[in-house]
């Protein structure tokens, strides 16, 4: 049944194409505009601006699963056009991501290809950590500091250095030095037309508003609190989908932004479905519906889960898991 959906459209690509990137490119060349006008104005055009660049974004990531287009080298040469909008080396991402692929939800793999968004610790691990580790393992997942404070930094900064890349992984460090190179040419053409400071105030605050709704939007489908996670010997690719990953049921718009990334359980158990694809594959199958649903609301209470509770068989929040010291009994 997965497979039936799992065909790529070349006109419907072309169409994602052409209804994200021309939007996204009147939105900015508006915003250069209204400098002049009000710079408040302009900050309010970035809100949507970016989630265009959100939609870019999953058009990136679908091309990086071969799933955008049958041909690999479309998907490649389409990739690279979205990294020069979401700031994100292709290659360099697209193995890194793969690793996500391999290990979601998965407790005795939490150190390989995990980040804190896709992975978690449980509270027995959480108790026994040294106290400086547990405030500092508390504070970086505090709200402010992973959903408002970092994803900026991810994109802004850390995406320029290959830092976590391994040396062998040749092509990979050349991809995230080659997007360097596009974006710094990119930079200094626009700055010597519109100035760079015009430049700084138009580009920042939307790539700000960007990544965080977009890691947002990955953080929440791994981690709420209905979300499963799996030992070593219970982890299936199945499993995982349905009961570690949400669909998150998001109003019509919102759906369009995030090119149906909220159908997160069909992604996970079938990368090469298409975005445009996965809505019509969840409405298929009752087994699918059997995901954790969430929504608007309930996925922004999901912010504070960071836990697993092995004995309660659920995630729950720190203020649940006092340390080993403090509690009674």
């Amino acid at each position: 049944m997965l497979s039936s959906h799992q065909a790529a459209s070349p006109a419907r690509s072309l169409g994602q194409i052409a209804s994200s990137f021309l939007p996204f490119l009147a939105l900015c060349v508006v915003m250069y505009v209204t400098l002049d006008v009000s710079f408040w104005l302009t900050m309010a055009l970035a809100v949507p601006a970016a989630g265009f660049v959100v939609r870019i974004f999953i058009i990136q990531h679908d091309c990086g699963h071969g799933a955008f287009f049958r041909s690999r080298a479309a998907n490649d040469w389409v990739g690279r056009l979205c990294s020069l909008a979401t700031l994100t080396p292709y290659a360099n991402w697209r193995r890194q991501h793969a690793a996500h692929h391999a290990n979601w939800n998965n407790l005795d793999r939490q150190e390989s290809g995990s980040d804190i968004y896709s992975a978690c610790l449980t509270t027995r691990q959480y108790q026994h950590l040294p106290p400086g580790r547990r405030r500092f393992y508390r504070l970086v997942r505090h709200p402010t500091v992973a959903l408002i404070t970092l994803p900026p930094l991810v994109f802004l900064l850390l995406y320029r250095l290959p830092f976590d890349t391994p040396a062998h992984w040749r092509r990979e460090r050349w991809s995230v030095h080659g997007t360097n190179l596009a974006l710094a040419a990119m930079i200094v053409g626009l700055g010597l037309f519109v100035g760079f400071g015009a430049v700084a105030l138009v580009q920042l605050p939307i790539m700000v508003f960007a990544a965080i709704i977009g890691v947002w939007l990955f953080s929440v489908q791994h981690r709420f609190e209905a979300a499963h996670w799996f030992g070593r010997t219970e982890w299936s690719a199945a499993a995982a989908s349905l009961r570690g990953t949400s669909y998150l049921r998001l109003p019509a718009v919102l759906r369009w932004f995030t090119g149906n990334i909220g159908f997160h359980h069909v992604h996970h158990l079938n990368p090469r479905i298409p975005n445009y694809r996965l809505a019509a594959c969840h409405a298929a199958s009752e087994y699918l519906q059997q995901a954790p649903t969430l929504t608007l609301g309930g996925a922004l209470r999901s912010a504070a889960y960071w836990l697993w509770d092995e004995a309660q068989g659920r995630m729950v929040r720190f203020r649940d898991c006092p340390p080993d010291g403090d509690r009674q009994g």
